[in-house]
């Protein structure tokens, strides 16, 4: 098995994915949210650090290949307003994983991050991370991936996918998966006929504005989504981008119509829409971290095809 770090872990979703592959494992984790820790340890065996990566030291580190880091997006994301290195909290965050890179020095490092990445500040922010990387001796392929087109997931989610190779000879023979047919549907991942529990149901009492959702909700098939003042219908038959604050009751919350009435996505659809599998566990905590967790993780299956393509370069 190939040794893996996983920075920035989440609840797991970039380990999932290459741990599918049956190639590779994860040793060591790491991730400050303690509500995300609880869902990654419900999942994963092996060691956790909860704690701010900037507390980490290169002692801290076994022996590994393989580097996963999804630094979080926040800044560069248009719901974060796209701060960048600017944002306080997060934007020196990608220098933390190029510190322990650098004290580390993976075989392979692979980096995930939001397609706003590419071109915030008029691409100055890529190109400082490019050039970090290339100068500390990585060799960089990077391209950005809709989930639709690469993972077989009806979900319009593009991501930025950055994988280095300290050896030539690896970064050579790698490639990115080809896009693939979506034969999967959205009644694939979301159970419209089943009923669920009643808290996500929307109802007069509740909403005021639960008559627009009724005149203009009309198909039972797709997803809709509140945005404020209308209702949006996805009309590709693909969910929109699940976001970190869909389950805040903001304009993103996605909405389907079913024979029991019009609801909310429950948090296991959001995680079945990101290609989880179904026994992929949730700890006792509030649905609104779930939906924060969902929102903000990967696209298991898209991430399952880069490492079978990392793997072919390395094995």
């Amino acid at each position: 098995m190939i040794k893996m770090v996983s920075l920035f872990s989440g609840v797991g979703g970039i380990d999932l994915g290459f741990e599918q592959t049956g190639k590779f494992e994860t040793i060591l984790a790491n991730e400050i949210d303690d509500k995300a820790s609880l869902t990654y340890q419900s999942n994963f065996n092996n060691k956790l650090i909860v704690e701010d990566i900037r507390n980490l030291k290169k002692k801290d580190f076994p022996k590994y290949n393989v580097l996963l880091s999804g630094f979080p997006c926040t800044s560069f994301s248009i719901a974060g307003y796209r701060k960048g290195f600017e944002d306080e909290n997060t934007g020196d965050l990608f220098f933390e994983t190029l510190r322990i890179i650098v004290a580390t020095k993976p075989r392979v490092v692979f980096l995930e991050n939001v397609k706003n990445l590419v071109g915030h500040d008029n691409g100055k922010t890529f190109r400082i991370i490019y050039e970090a990387l290339k100068s500390n001796g990585y060799n960089i392929k990077y391209q950005v991936l809709n989930a639709k087109e690469y993972g077989n997931v009806p979900q319009n989610r593009e991501r930025i996918y950055i994988v280095g190779f300290r050896n030539k000879k690896d970064y050579r023979k790698f490639e990115f998966p080809k896009p693939i047919e979506l034969t999967k549907k959205i009644g694939n991942f979301i159970s419209f006929n089943k009923k669920v529990d009643k808290k996500y149901y929307y109802t007069e009492e509740k909403y005021n504005f639960y008559n627009i959702l009724e005149e203009n909700m009309n198909s039972m098939d797709t997803i809709y989504q509140w945005r404020r003042k209308y209702v949006r219908e996805n009309k590709s038959n693909v969910s929109p981008t699940l976001t970190a604050n869909m389950g805040t009751g903001g304009h993103n919350v996605p909405l389907i119509k079913t024979k029991h009435g019009i609801r909310k996505l429950t948090p296991r659809e959001c995680f079945n829409l990101q290609g989880y599998p179904d026994n992929f566990k949730f700890p006792n905590i509030a649905d609104s971290h779930l939906y924060k967790q969902a929102g903000n993780s990967v696209v298991v299956p898209v991430i399952q095809r880069i490492a079978d393509k990392i793997y072919e370069a390395i094995k």
